[in-house]
Formats: structure tokens, sequence, C-alpha cells
């Protein structure tokens, strides 16, 4: 068989292997960073080539033509920084990692940085790290990889098509045109119907976030309004989504016996499948049930027996009682996303003709197991006569919470002894002693009163204090500071929550506690060496009404603390002064005079999206 007779294909095959065989051999550009240090050293991968076929002609290869040049650069591309200014973990390719941050790096997140897979040739970014070297360097290598596919892209004749073209957007102008040129809209009422792939099975393992909880037959039904108010009982539950709707339904009076969604029994009669697709089910336990009378009167019944609606006659009127007004769901999971325990509680009342359509409430709420909740002090605002809550940074010098801090290893709750710790505020456990004060007592000594704390209350202006007594051998140095420890406590905080509910992630929001010195000299007082004696700490607490004003919230805006000293007073041979320290708090309404506003008038403005045509046009 001669030259001329082979088949086109596999001359077209044939080009393609030569034109892959002469860029297999590839330059790698290796470069080896430490601090303040680069290092460069050529590398080159030759594979081996299989010899040229006889009596084959050499058939030109299509590398005369214009071949595509890559989008974006793969040496500067890093998809794992996310933090400006910042060192992200086990991120290799941020250009804010030191050395000394590759030391806590575990593996790099992402190895290898590339470009469009389709292209028969591209760059390739490969991040390594060598832990023997002291300290750790990461190994870097910009290298030429080749696509084996013989379907690559290797010439492109035609640019656009590497990327998406923008339709034409739909205006009053070309509106007609579109219209013509597209084949018109169909509707089908099968696609509509969605049904779930394999691809988009949960994880039998557990339940994940958003997943729908499943039972024995289907799915834990939640009734919610969709397109109206009317509920829906085909909405699902989904686990870890917390919810609380209202619906309505139009019933006949006459016929609530034989509706299953007026039924205690269909709302508690599911079993949970433990985790997707399990054999183990978890039943739904009644907690409470609770009787309304037409009257609204609320009565709650001391057993958990399953009641049905009944269709009851007083005289001319029809009612019908025992039916579900209000479902509450509580479910309880663990760490490994299991449901453990699912209770319910419902409220059943008596309805009429009069009560037509009929309001129902449902509402879902997820707690996981052997946990306590978090004490609050308001939601939002302050409520009167609860603590204030405080904190304090870690201290700027400190090399362990410094580093801690820029890793963003203190991202999660983190416990130490005695301490709740946040990424930038600290807490202690016990929301009372957060931010204290001097307590007096019955001896009002100053020296026997050390660690006795009041905490501060929202809304409770106080004043406290004791009796100090100097002799003529007390230093002026010593006692000044023992009082100054005294006044401010052990960890006086530096921020202050705004609301009761303020996390303690959000550093900008909290209210920095403003510490000022004030001295105040007393003319009957005799100046011993310019020494000051603390004598009162004032801390002065603005807040402000936030919000609505059918319902305003107390919101913290300002604390300063004000610690007043005076000159040590002196004392003669033989006799005793007692001088006083107090503590005074003090809250300020600085609240701006409320007015009453209205919203404007909506607007209606309907566009269509800029994709509404494609893909006609």
């Amino acid at each position: 068989m001669g030259v001329g007779v082979l088949p086109p294909l596999l001359l077209v095959l044939l080009a393609c292997w030569a034109s892959v065989s002469a860029q297999a051999g590839t330059t790698v550009a290796v470069t080896t960073e430490a601090l303040n240090s680069t290092e460069t050293a050529p590398m080159t991968f030759r594979p081996a080539l299989s010899p040229k076929p006889p009596n084959i002609p050499r058939i030109p290869g299509p590398s005369s033509g214009p071949r595509p040049s890559p989008v974006t650069d793969v040496a500067a591309l890093c998809v794992c920084d996310l933090s400006p200014a910042q060192c992200d973990v086990n991120c290799c390719c941020d250009p804010d990692c030191s050395s000394t941050d590759f030391s806590v790096f575990s593996a790099c997140s992402i190895p290898v940085v590339t470009g469009d897979s389709q292209f028969c040739s591209q760059k390739a970014a490969i991040y390594s790290l060598n832990f023997t070297a002291n300290p750790p360097q990461r190994i870097f290598k910009l290298v030429d990889q080749i696509n084996p596919s013989i379907f690559c892209i290797h010439i492109t004749n035609y640019k656009p098509a590497l990327s998406f073209i923008n339709p034409e957007v739909p205006d009053e102008d070309n509106f007609d045109k579109l219209i013509k040129s597209s084949d018109g809209f169909s509707w089908n009422a099968e696609s509509d119907v969605s049904f779930t792939t394999e691809s988009d099975t949960p994880n039998t393992s557990k339940y994940e976030y958003g997943v729908p909880l499943q039972t024995s037959d289907s799915f834990l039904r939640f009734p919610s309004p969709l397109t109206s108010s009317l509920c829906s009982d085909n909405n699902p539950a989904a686990f870890l989504v917390n919810q609380a709707v209202k619906c309505t339904r139009r019933i006949n009076v006459e016929q609530c016996e034989e509706i299953e969604a007026l039924s205690m029994a269909y709302y508690s009669s599911p079993k949970i499948l433990r985790v997707p697709d399990s054999i183990t089910e978890v039943p739904i336990t009644v907690q409470s049930i609770v009787i309304q009378s037409l009257n609204k009167s609320l009565t709650r019944l001391e057993g958990t027996d399953m009641l049905r609606p009944a269709l009851v006659e007083a005289g001319a009127v029809k009612v019908c009682t025992k039916v579900v007004l209000e479902v509450k769901y509580s479910l309880t999971y663990t760490d490994a996303g299991e449901i453990a325990k699912a209770h319910l509680s419902v409220l059943l009342g008596t309805i009429s003709n009069a009560v037509v359509p009929l309001q129902q409430t449902f509402e879902i709420h997820f707690i996981q197991q052997s946990t306590k909740p978090v004490p609050l002090s308001g939601n939002p605002g302050y409520v009167v006569g609860l603590p204030l809550a405080a904190g304090f940074r870690p201290p700027v010098g400190s090399h362990m919470w410094h580093r801690l801090l820029r890793m963003k290893v203190l991202s999660y709750w983190v416990i130490v002894p005695n301490f709740l710790c946040m990424s930038g505020i600290i807490q202690t456990m016990s929301r009372y002693g957060q931010f204290t004060v001097l307590r007096s007592t019955a001896e009002q000594d100053c020296l026997a009163m050390e660690g006795i704390r009041t905490p501060v209350l929202f809304g409770y202006n106080m004043q406290s204090g004791c009796k100090l007594r100097l002799t003529s051998a007390t230093t002026c140095l010593l006692v000044a500071e023992k009082v100054k420890s005294l006044l401010r406590g052990q960890g006086f905080p530096e921020f202050v929550a705004p609301f009761g509910n303020s996390r303690a992630q959000d550093v900008l929001d909290w209210v920095p506690v403003h510490f000022v010195t004030q001295a105040s000299h007393v003319k009957h007082f005799v100046l011993q060496d310019s020494c000051q004696l603390p004598v009162a700490l004032v801390i002065e607490v603005k807040w402000t009404k936030y919000g609505s004003l059918l319902n305003p919230q107390a919101k913290i805006v300002n604390v300063t603390a004000n610690l007043i000293s005076s000159s040590f007073p002196e004392t003669n041979s033989g006799n005793e002064r007692t001088i006083f320290i107090f503590t005074a708090v003090t809250f300020v309404d600085v609240s701006a005079p409320a007015e009453a506003g209205f919203r404007a008038r909506p607007t209606i403005n309907a566009k269509l999206p800029f994709n509404f045509f494609f893909p006609f046009v």
C-alpha cells in the first residue's frame, strides 16, 4: 500500500502526534523561596521519542498559525489568597507569607495552578514546601504542561470563541426584532418537576446544612406559604434551617374531620431518619398540648394522648374542636450531623364558620446536643438590670497571640483556663464578672476588700466606697499602686459590647473604654514628693435608643472611666489620717428626639434579566 492511499484520519492523527512530540521537551523554572532569599535552578524534562515511521512523508504541522495566549498569568494567580495583607493558612502562593509562617504549614492547600485545560500547551505553577530546610522554604516551579488529548485547542483562528459572547440586551428598539428571530416560547408542564439524581443525593453518613430531613416514607413536611398566603404541604424541612412561618387554609368546617392537615397525627406520626438513607428512625415525641378556646383562653393538658378533630353542633352553629393551630418542632442533633431527638408542641383550638379561612403557625428549631445556651444581656438591646458584656484584647506584645491572630487560628472558640477566647476579644466565662466595680462592706476597710466586686448592671446608677487609714510609716508609691489595683480590679475591660447579644468576633462593633487619669489638688493637703493617690473611679456609660419608635433597643455608644487622683496627705507622727475611696457608675441617655417618618411610595422597576433570550440571541 502506497502513501497516497493512506486514510485521511491517519494522516491527521500523525500530524497531531508529531506536533505534541515536538513540544514534549519542557523547561521547568524552579524557585526556592526563604526569608529574603531566592534561588533559581533550571531543569529540563525530555521524553523518549518513538522513531519516525518509514516511508511516511513529513506533514507540516500547524505550528505556523496563531497560538492562543493565556488569559491570566498563573505565576501571579493565587486563588487561596483571601485575606489582604495577611497570610492565609496552607496557602503556599500567598505573597504575604514568610518563612516563619511556613513553619506552621502542614501542606499546600492548592499545589497546582493552571489556566484553561482545553489548550494543548499551557503554563502550570507548582508549589511545594521543603520542611528539611531551616527555616522551611517554599519551592515554586513554572512548567509547560502538555495536554495529551488529540482534541485540545492548538490554533485559534476565532478568538471570541474562547469566551462567552455578551447577548444583546432587549430594549424598546430591538424587542420586536428579537421576538421575530426566536421561534417563540413553549411551556412544558413536566419540566417543572425535578427529580433527585445520584449526584444530588446527600452524603449518607450525615446530614449537611440545607439538606431535607428524610422520613421513613418521604421527607418531613413543613407547611409554608409559597406563591401566596395559602399553605403548601410539599415544602420539606431543611437541616439546621430554623423557620417560623404563618399560612392560611381554606376549609369547610363540616369536613374538618377528613382534612389531614388539621389533625395532630399528621405532624407527629412521621419518623425521621437518623441520617440520610439509613434504617434507624427517630420518632417524634409529643412534648406538650395546649388547648385554646373560642375566647382565646389557654389550657395545657397533662397528658400527651393523640387528639383528633371533632365536629360539634352547638345549636344552629357547627364548630370543630381540637384543630391544629400551631406546630413547633424542636430537633436535637449531634456534632456528627445526626438527628438524636425530635419533640413536638402543638396548639389545638376550636374553629367555626366565622374564622374561615384558618391561619396556622409553624416553627422548627435545631438544638445541638450537650450544649448550654450562651447567656445574653438582651436581644438585641440591653435589658435593665442585666450585666454589661465586656472584654479585652490580647496584649499586642505577646508573640503567641500575635501569631495566632495573624494566622487566624482563633477564628473559632478556644477554651483556656477561666476564659472564653475569640479572635480579637477575650471574655470571662461568667457574664456577671466581665465588668465589675468595688463593692461596699460593713467594715469599709479598703485593705480587706480586695477581690470583693459587684457587677455593673445596665440602667442602675451605683456608688460604693471604703476607708483607707494612713500612718506616718505609709509610703505613697506603695499605697497608690494598691488603691489603683483596688479600684480597677483584676482584668479591667477595654471594650464594652454595644448590644446585649453582640458577638465577640465583631471587634469593630465593640465600644472602647476611654480610661482618663485626672489629678485634683486639695488646698489643705500638703504635697509630698508630688505623689498622686487615686481616690475615686467615676464610670460614665452613654446609651441611646436604637431602632423603631414602637420597640426601641438600648445601645451603648460611649464608656468613659475617669480615675481621679489627689495629692498624698502628710500625717504627723503618731497620728492617722483616713481617706475615703469610692467608685461611681452613671448611665446617661443621649438619645436624640425621635421624629416620626413615613416610607416612600414603592416604585415599579420591572426589568428583564440580561440573559432572558439566551441562547436565542
